[in-house]
């Protein structure tokens, strides 16, 4: 098998399999944020993909897919359900976002983890050139980086963060917190959302492996020939962005438009729409969503002729007991609402457990007036830089929750505490009752933002600084 100079290891391929009726086999782009976000990375040659091809025992060899070289990683039904669903979201996904539901730690989870992230490291090690660079992605993968180290020493290794890191007061809690840190710490250049993530990193690692750190660089020792060898890490935030061209493209279709229009007309041309946009999820915050439109409606503060909440929640880990136990309790409460406040003509919330395309996704945000993001923790949330980049005519509301990574960017949005129902409800009637003119200032300035930083700012950022590190490596050789 021929070597890419660039490998990016992610726990999925960016594609997923298709067998047509006449079992005819074929693989299409998936539609996922992290496909989207490497997209401009994967378009260049010499590039390689490492990741599991979406199926149990689906065990193939590596094919080219637009240009890039995809290396499938097999994984089992079993190790399926021991590494992904049991540790990687049974563990990590809870304990990562401050505990909103208790962590599970089970031995055997995280025994079958470190198997699948050493075969995730010898795929790699077997994918990249002499000298090359290997980018992980995420916290599927936090043990990859050194066992790629143990194996490729001459490879330069970036990883990058999508969920948050929490506090070492949370994280310590953790029985593998040494091994976790270890395993991140073989990459040259840990990357995360927000620089409050990359403190909450540098703090864990002072606590627990007694590294000196500075700035955004740590001092990584280990024992070498019975001496201690040093290197120097990064560790700091490149907050993720979104093809930002392409949802502007989108907006000024006639088609998207158009299909704007016809939503509101579907939804009874109401006053105002309000939208919610997330994976149904306990960290998205959709109950405190809900239960605060929910309160407007009983108040009379608001009323069903006049406003419309569309949710979509896109199914979710439907294996895992806490998101079923999630998705009875959202339906629950959105039927009681709707049987309390609907009327012949009007629906007070339009729930919608399913995914769109992104046509239909940039029409539901031209059609919103009022877009709720309210997550009780949230590494970025690229759907709120989303309806951004969709209002092209600066009109619209961005209600955003300050524990989204997002809120630290787009600060002309109104921010708000989502566990605080009272202030999100006032928040709320105040998006609702915006004037125009207040509109278009906070649109245009949360506008800037989202163009001047798109997704390309990110890759460039990240991967300028792992270049740094290998023409250093390389010039001492």
């Amino acid at each position: 098998m021929s070597r890419a100079d660039l490998v990016v290891v992610a726990n999925r391929l960016p594609v997923d399999r298709v067998i047509a009726p006449d079992g005819e086999e074929s693989w299409r782009r998936s539609p996922g944020g992290l496909v989207t976000a490497l997209e401009p990375v994967m378009r260049k040659p010499d590039r390689a993909w490492v990741g599991w091809g979406g199926q149990p025992d689906l065990d193939i060899e590596p094919f080219d897919f637009e240009g890039a070289r995809l290396v499938p990683v097999p994984l089992s039904a079993p190790e399926i359900e021991s590494y992904y669903e049991g540790f990687a979201n049974g563990t990590i996904w809870p304990l990562y976002h401050d505990v909103i539901a208790a962590p599970v730690y089970r031995r055997s989870w995280w025994e079958s983890y470190v198997q699948v992230n050493r075969r995730f490291a010898q795929a790699a090690a077997d994918a990249v050139e002499q000298g090359g660079v290997v980018w992980v992605q995420d916290y599927q993968l936090q043990l990859v980086p050194k066992l790629l180290r143990e194996l490729r020493p001459d490879v330069t290794i970036g990883y990058f963060h999508h969920i948050p890191f929490p506090a070492y007061g949370l994280y310590s809690q953790l029985p593998w917190r040494r091994q976790v840190l270890e395993g991140l710490l073989g990459a040259d250049v840990i990357g995360f959302q927000r620089q409050a993530d990359a403190g909450n990193f540098q703090r864990s690692v002072r606590r627990v492996l007694h590294h000196t750190t500075r700035s955004n660089e740590i001092v990584v020792t280990s024992p070498q020939d019975g001496k201690e060898d040093s290197r120097v890490a990064i560790a700091k935030a490149y907050p993720i962005s979104i093809d930002a061209q392409s949802y502007i493209e989108l907006a000024q279709d006639p088609k998207v438009r158009a299909r704007a229009v016809e939503i509101r007309e579907q939804l009874g041309n109401p006053k105002t729409i309000l939208l919610g946009v997330d994976r149904l999820d306990y960290t998205k915050g959709i109950r405190h969503r809900l239960k605060a439109f929910g309160e407007l409606l009983q108040d009379g503060r608001l009323t069903v002729g006049d406003a419309t909440l569309v949710q979509v929640a896109s199914p979710s880990r439907q294996r895992v007991d806490a998101y079923a136990e999630l998705r009875d309790e959202i339906e629950l409460t959105v039927g009681r609402i709707n049987g309390d406040y609907d009327t012949m003509h009007h629906t007070a919330i339009r729930y919608l457990h399913q995914g769109f395309p992104r046509e239909e996704m940039v029409a539901l945000y031209l059609a919103a007036d009022v877009m709720l993001v309210t997550a009780l923790r949230d590494g970025m949330n690229l759907v709120a830089k989303e309806y951004v980049a969709a209002r092209t005519d600066n009109t619209g509301v961005l209600l955003l929750s300050e524990f989204a990574g997002a809120a630290d960017e787009l600060t002309s949005a109104l921010l708000v505490n989502p566990h605080d129902i009272g202030g999100l409800k006032d928040l709320i009637m105040r998006a609702v009752e915006m004037s125009p003119g207040e509109q278009s200032r906070r649109m245009r300035a949360l506008r800037r933002r989202v163009l001047e930083h798109d997704v390309e700012d990110w890759s460039h950022d990240i991967l300028n600084d792992i270049d740094k590190i290998r023409t250093a490596r390389n010039a001492r050789r």
